[in-house]
């Protein structure tokens, strides 16, 4: 590119930035001015809101008000000191996981050769629950960014407790305070392949065990998968952001502010710094600290209101979030560093440039068992392409997916924060629930992308019923739907990247020794300990003895509590007070994140740095594919062996020509018929593994979709063998004659493939129209 055309895509680029800038800066005042005229004045008129608001105030509810508000603060402040004591004493206990559940240590990472700081636990099934040893085993794996583990089985309502009520055995991959000496991420996954080889021998009559991973974990079960594809079953991540460059370059709110960080800050020098100053060892509060920089209303105001204006009821669930939330673990420099050079700003696990400690590469596509991604739109930490966009770089068109033999399913939420996708009740009674019900069933699905859909209905009984219905995708529609600037905003990542290594390289010369001789571990302690999010629990405690006279106080309060009617004026008063707080903390939240989208893009699209996003490796999107499917290798492939095979090819392609309803919602219920009666005709069908299955399938849907007429043709050729044949056509009657399969009429285009498959085996034609079972021999 020349001078000349560098300088006017320059200045475009940058007329685009400020005119981003402004439309955001604009929705951001009119959301504010939205909230604050909600807030004043409520649902009535200006005028009316007034009145209203001074006509409710007498001498009395006053002075009950102020009685109230000074119970209520005593009680909030004795909170605050619980949570700090609370804090004290696990520190000194050692921090242990958040479980809900009793559990019992099954292997301990510690004791191992190569030893890391995670340990294997068997969860034990509460009161009133049977665990039936023969189903699918769980292995959930929770994120290490910061916080300690367990957030997966935080509460009965969770991640384990759905699988323990559905009768499977849980396991919980969790990880202690301190990194052992020298250990890596390495040799964490080295360990966690161990984890899923001991799952499966306490369990051999079962299937392969399901993979739980949420945010992090995502990237732990991934790995995991690829690495041990013949020990592992169906992959479940959840708010796992495995393309971390993209998100969604918005006029609206900030979607995604967490991944200009990187950029911003320069790159990965700063957790090499920051591990420095611990002595080698990175402090997990610096990560909290930046989750809650991301919500300021939250972190300094809404939290603590919600506390204070119900603190009679309160008070246990703040308390139990809040030993989690403020729970701080450490990394080792090795593994923060590979985090942030492989994933953060590296954004290389997809591509296959990690290697494991064998020196294997990581190639996702070696994962054989189902995956289920799930994300929300309203994760500002892990948006949806973020979790979505990856599937697009590693296999780069639908054809791909199907002549591999993979099934990709994603579940999306509307509403849920990153946290909520896997710790939230009610996402576990809905999204996790149903995700259990469904992994038994998704291994008999066709190759292929498909949209998992929840409706939520009234069942007989007036209870909430759920109905699971899959919808099969073009990944190439996807990506576009999901990508309005088709990812043209993450071209300047690779210069953030380029950028990040020299820093990198630059602090590690001339910074790093000093920093490294200036530090030993009394410095990093003493850095933890007074650190903000540390030093506000500690110094709010009974270890302050200025706070001797709060706990009886409380306690004094509590026996005297009282509670008047007539005060709602004022509590009403007080909560516009607090929504008005609340806006302004959210409007400067927006401002700020404006700002800090404008100015990343601002620096690193200008032409010095932009040259080094246009020689970096180039990635060829799904969403800029527009080569006729035909011509891609995986198709052509398929297509030269329309003749090459036996009687498992000739099987999965007549399924495919008869039974597929390309574009139709598939309803769970349909497919777990289909299940029922796969397992009738086991006899029929080829006794392959799974995954050897799925990507003959794959492979026979391409053949069948691209040359239907040629495929019906060439089907003698696959059964050669006579008892082949008549094997086959002993399962398409018995199929005909079956009563379930009797429900469904089949299509125009089905009945004909119908007569043509049997006019090439030499047989009669079907003397009638007959129901066929939607994708049956599955």
């Amino acid at each position: 590119m020349d001078a000349a055309t560098q300088l006017a895509r320059s200045q475009e680029i940058a007329g685009n930035i400020l005119l981003g800038l402004q439309k955001r800066v604009q929705g951001a005042m009119e959301r504010y001015e939205k909230r604050l005229r909600g807030a004043l004045d409520g649902e009535a008129s200006p005028n009316e809101g007034i009145a209203s608001f001074a006509s409710g105030f007498n001498s009395w509810n006053t002075w009950h008000y102020a009685v109230d508000v000074a119970q209520r603060s005593i009680l909030f402040w004795d909170t605050l000191r619980e949570r700090g004591t609370g804090f004290v004493e696990s520190t000194a206990q050692g921090l242990k996981p958040a479980l809900h559940f009793d559990y019992e240590i099954v292997l301990d990472g510690r004791q191992f050769g190569r030893p890391v700081n995670y340990a294997l636990l068997c969860i034990k099934a509460p009161e009133g629950v049977a665990i039936d040893a023969k189903k699918r085993p769980y292995l959930i794996i929770d994120p290490r960014a910061g916080h300690g583990p367990g957030i997966g089985g935080f509460k009965d309502d969770s991640q384990v407790g759905v699988a323990l009520r559905a009768g499977h055995p849980v396991y919980f991959v969790v990880f202690f305070q301190n990194p052992e000496p020298g250990q890596t991420l390495l040799d964490v996954c080295a360990v966690e392949q161990e984890f899923v080889r001991k799952v499966r021998a306490l369990h051999p009559d079962s299937p392969k065990p399901a993979i739980i991973g949420n945010c992090q974990g995502g990237w732990a079960a991934m790995m995991l998968a690829s690495s041990s594809a013949e020990d592992t079953g169906p992959i479940v991540i959840n708010g796992t952001p495995m393309s971390y460059w993209s998100g969604a370059f918005s006029e609206g709110a900030g979607d995604n502010p967490m991944r200009y960080a990187g950029g911003i800050l320069g790159g990965t020098w700063l957790a090499s710094f920051s591990s420095d100053l611990g002595n080698g060892k990175f402090d997990g509060a610096h990560l909290v600290q930046n989750f809650e920089y991301l919500n300021p209303a939250n972190t300094l105001w809404d939290k603590y209101y919600h506390l204070y204006k119900d603190i009679d009821t309160e008070s246990p669930r703040f308390l139990a979030f809040e030993r989690w939330w403020g729970g701080y673990y450490l990394m080792n420099r090795e593994e923060i560093e590979w985090i942030t050079r492989n994933l953060f700003i590296g954004n290389k696990l997809w591509s296959g440039e990690v290697r494991g400690v064998s020196g294997k590469a990581f190639d996702l596509r070696d994962i054989r068992s189902p995956i289920i991604l799930f994300a929300s739109m309203g994760d500002n930490i892990t948006p949806p392409q973020q979790a979505f966009n990856w599937v697009a770089d590693l296999y780069g068109s639908t054809e791909e997916i199907k002549a591999r033999g993979q099934v990709i399913i994603g579940l999306m939420d509307e509403e849920a924060g990153h946290l909520g996708v896997f710790v939230s009740g009610k996402v576990a009674k809905k999204q996790h629930a149903q995700i259990v019900n469904v992994l038994e069933t998704i291994e008999t699905l066709a190759p292929g992308l498909y949209a998992m859909l929840i409706d939520e209905a009234k069942g007989a009984d007036g209870k909430v019923a759920y109905k699971v219905t899959f919808v099969e995708q073009r990944l190439e529609e996807v990506v576009n739907r999901f990508n309005r600037f088709r990812r043209e905003d993450e071209k300047p990542f690779e210069a953030v990247l380029e950028l990040s290594e020299f820093n990198q390289r630059l602090y590690e010369l001339f910074a790093q020794p000093y920093v490294q001789l200036a530090s030993n571990e009394t410095t990093a302690h003493l850095l933890r300990e007074f650190h903000p999010l540390r030093f506000q629990r500690w110094a709010f405690s009974d270890l302050n003895p200025w706070l001797a006279w709060l706990r009886p106080t409380a306690s004094a309060v509590r026996a005297n509590r009282q509670h008047n009617g007539d005060i709602e004026p004022w509590r009403k008063a007080e909560q516009r007070g607090s929504e008005v707080i609340s806006a302004s903390l959210d409007h400067y939240r927006a401002m700020r994140d404006a700002v800090a989208e404008t100015l990343f893009f601002a620096i690193y699209t200008h032409p010095w740095l932009a040259h080094f996003a246009d020689r970096h490796r180039s990635r060829e999107a799904a969403a800029s594919v527009s080569t006729d499917p035909r011509e891609l290798p995986f198709v052509k492939d398929a297509l030269s062996s329309i003749q090459q095979g036996g009687y498992a090819e000739a099987v999965a392609r007549t399924a495919f020509l008869l039974f597929a309803r390309k574009g139709e919602p598939l309803p769970f219920a349909l497919l777990a018929t289909a299940r029922e009666v796969v397992d009738s005709y086991a006899g029929y069908l080829p006794s392959l593994p799974p995954d050897q299955w799925r990507r003959i399938r794959g492979e026979q849907e391409l053949i069948a979709t691209y040359e239907p007429q040629q495929a019906i043709a060439t089907l003698p050729a696959l059964l050669a063998k006579p008892e082949d044949r008549e094997r086959l056509l002993a399962l398409m009657d018995r199929l005909l004659a079956d009563e379930r399969v009797q429900g469904v009429t089949p299509t125009a285009q089905q009945w004909e493939a119908l007569q043509r498959i049997r006019a090439v085996l030499g047989v009669p034609p079907a003397a009638r129209p007959v129901a066929v079972l939607e994708r049956a021999p599955s």
